[in-house]
């Protein structure tokens, strides 16, 4: 059940990004790359947000994403070079128990 919800929230979010998806010079402006270390430390130190969960997009690039307790939540890619992009984040993330009784 969890596995599916979080399937279905990646669908979401990436749906949306390709629909939303701005021009690419515009998107060079505004995405923040880095090498993963240097961005898996500035998410925690920053703001608490530890690896929630992860996706393979395809053999190019996996899909991560960071959440804190304080509810704050960071959209990242990572290529295999090692250099990872924040795509969104924002606020209000909540992990959704699992159900008794229901398989995951």
């Amino acid at each position: 059940m969890l596995r599916n919800m979080v399937h279905g929230l990646l669908a979401v979010i990436l749906t949306t990004l390709v629909i939303a998806h701005p021009h690419p010079a515009a998107s060079q402006m505004m995405r923040s790359c880095a090498g993963r270390s240097e961005i898996v430390n500035f998410l925690d130190s920053n703001f608490g947000e530890k690896l929630t969960a992860v996706g393979l997009i395809n053999q190019n690039a996996i899909l991560e994403v960071y959440a804190a307790e304080s509810g704050t939540w960071t959209l990242v890619v990572t290529d295999v070079h090692g250099i990872s992009c924040v795509l969104l984040s924002g606020d209000s993330w909540e992990t959704m128990p699992t159900l008794p009784g229901l398989a995951t």
